[in-house]
């Protein structure tokens, strides 16, 4: 088992895993291209980005491989041989569930001590990335902006010899209304020595710029003197850092995705102490600050306090009486700083929800990190009990069903894992109830197939559905019959006549009383059930076994004309009466069932008149042979 598992396991991990890094590339390719970076750098990333994507590729691999395994020894006939022995699949699929056991051990260790390591390097590299200044390739007929407080145009440019004709500058270094513009035949553009500079040089050209700042205000309205420079030959050295210069990797090691499993518990208690803290202190500073404080207070102990301070009592003023009584001017002012204080107080509050909000989305993915530390491995050994009994099941091995299979299962599991991390991720939901949401969904189906499979199960046959489909839609296999070698016991001719007379008259009663319709009450009242055809069904299988054993060719023949009756009408057997009118009645399958069943009994029509001409034309074979 483990030399048929493991190289299909390293081929499908090798197969997913290019997979998953083609799309990582898709996904930052605009933060590569134009960089000028080199391929160490480019080595390092993509080695990161596949370490980084194991815990994408391992589940599918596992699924995909032990469903491959699976499927060929179920085609090959094998997993039937060795069941034949008395082997059960538990014992087959025992050394293979050892393997995953180490395995799952390995993702854990993976997640836990090599994943925070190589998140850290990755987004660090991929921020670096992003901050390094693009490659300078100045496009002709448009104004290029890349360059910081510059604006290039060139009309048309000599890839050759690198000279660029008829440029316009727009230095914006001063400021944008003190911009210089400079005009040029041609000039040249390289980078200096240690990549910190860009040298522009420039031949035959006017530049023009004020000679003071300008003013956005309106007291002067003199003019601004400016001055106008011509030259043959012109350097401007530019300031543009076109080195790929690595940012430190200390902010992201104290980011959740940079920790170990005691590191993420440590955070997380000390954030949930600091979290709670923050709380308490905003409900006590709301309560200070709200009327139930005051409300709650003991009138006793406030005028108790009032004759030790020895105050004069406080006189209740109506505060409409007070605001009326007040100027225009004084109610205008008195709104601003009522509108003002509110104002304040509205953003406090707003002040205090976005920094718990914060703290709270923070510990949430310690949380989840901290979860996912464990859910690599357990999927893995999911995928696995999901995957090789559904091999053992479906017994189609090669890259065909078992992809096809494999692919849908994955994109289901990643769909549901990734709206249980966003529901725990944003709070909605428990961090444990969603990042274990992909796990509880999938587990059950993992022990469905595996029950099934234990106990051979036809569940995920193509062969049933497709049988199924043709009894329903009136296609079946048609009977063959041949003649034996040995016949201990012929048939009595002289005695199946009168049994072929009476099948072919008991045909043409049961099409006399049976007509295409049927009442839709007496339907439900029969429980779907037609005891007729199952009589007539009985008597023409046990004329044919019977006849079975002649020797003659024209009667084995003519046998094979007999329809195969079976899955008309058939309901449950259980189905009362009463329950078959509730049924029919209360439920909205009831009218489908009707139909088909409606269908299926033109169909079933069908077949009584062939049983009826066969029997009729077998009746006449046999009284001509019995002449003979």
């Amino acid at each position: 088992m483990l030399q048929t598992f493991l190289p299909l396991f390293l081929m499908t991990f090798g197969i997913c895993l290019f997979i998953v890094l083609m799309q990582f590339l898709w996904r930052y390719i605009d933060d590569m291209v134009g960089k000028g970076l080199g391929v160490p750098v480019l080595a390092e990333m993509f080695l990161y980005a596949a370490l980084f994507l194991v815990p994408m590729a391992l589940p599918l691999a596992i699924l995909l491989a032990s469903l491959m395994t699976f499927g060929n020894l179920g085609e090959r006939l094998e997993l039937l041989a060795m069941k034949s022995a008395g082997v059960s699949l538990i014992r087959i699929m025992k050394p293979l569930i050892i393997t995953i056991s180490f395995i799952c051990v390995g993702a854990f260790y993976f997640q836990n001590n090599v994943m925070p390591v190589v998140q850290v390097k990755l987004y660090t590299l991929l921020y670096s990335m992003r901050q390094k200044s693009p490659e300078l390739d100045i496009p002709e007929g448009t104004f290029y902006k890349d360059i910081p407080n510059f604006n290039v145009y060139v009309r048309q440019k000599d890839n050759a010899t690198g000279l660029l004709k008829d440029m316009m500058i727009y230095d914006f270094s001063e400021g944008f209304n003190n911009a210089r513009v400079i005009l040029a035949d041609s000039g040249r553009l390289k980078t200096s020595a240690n990549k910190l500079f860009l040298i522009l040089s420039l031949y035959n050209g006017e530049s023009f710029e004020n000679l003071k700042n300008q003013t956005t205000t309106a007291k002067s309205k003199a003019a601004i003197p400016y001055r106008r420079e011509s030259f043959k030959t012109k350097d401007i050295l530019i300031e543009f850092d076109a080195n790929f210069n690595r940012t430190d990797e200390l902010f992201m090691q104290n980011q959740s995705m940079g920790k170990k499993l005691n590191d993420l518990q440590t955070s997380i208690d000390s954030m949930t102490v600091r979290l709670d803290s923050i709380k308490n202190i905003n409900s006590k500073a709301i309560y200070d600050n709200s009327y139930k404080k005051s409300l709650n207070t003991n009138p006793s102990q406030i005028a108790n306090e009032k004759k030790e301070e020895k105050e004069e009592p406080v006189i209740i003023m109506n505060f409409d009486s007070l605001y009326q009584a007040q100027t225009p001017s004084s109610k205008a002012s008195l709104l601003a700083r009522a509108r003002s204080s509110i104002e304040s107080t509205k953003s406090e509050y707003y002040f205090k929800a976005a920094t718990i909000g914060d703290e709270a989305y923070k510990l949430r993915r310690h949380i989840t990190d901290w979860h996912k530390k464990f859910t690599l491995s357990f999927a893995c050994l999911v995928f696995f009990f999901i995957g090789a009994p559904l091999g053992a099941i479906i017994r189609k091995g090669g890259l065909g069903v078992p992809v096809i299979i494999s692919v849908i299962l994955f994109i289901f599991y990643y769909i549901i894992d990734n709206i249980g991390f966003k529901m725990a991720r944003d709070g909605i939901w428990q961090a444990w109830e969603g990042m274990w949401l992909s796990s509880a969904v999938l587990a059950p189906l993992g022990i469905f197939l595996t029950y099934k499979a234990v106990n051979d199960s036809v569940i995920l046959n193509a062969d049933t559905y497709l049988n199924a489909l043709k009894n329903l839609i009136g296609k079946r296999s048609g009977r063959k019959i041949e003649k034996k070698e040995v016949i201990i016991f012929n048939p009595d001719y002289n005695g199946l006549i009168p049994r072929l007379e009476k099948l072919a008259a008991n045909s043409n009663i049961y099409l006399a009383g049976h007509k295409h319709w049927l009442n839709y009450i007496k339907f439900w009242e029969q429980g779907g059930k037609d005891h007729a055809a199952e009589e007539l069904a009985t008597e023409m299988e046990n004329i044919i076994e019977e006849l079975s054993n002649s020797d003659q060719n024209l009667v084995l023949n003519k046998l094979m004309d007999y329809p195969i009756i079976g899955g008309y009408n058939q309901l449950n057997t259980k189905i009362s009466g009463k329950t078959g009118l509730i049924i029919g009645f209360f439920f909205p399958i009831g009218i489908p069932v009707y139909l088909i069943a409606t269908y299926q009994r033109k169909l079933l029509r069908h077949d009584v008149q062939t049983i009826q001409k066969t029997s009729q034309e077998l009746t006449s074979i046999i009284k001509n042979y019995c002449k003979d």
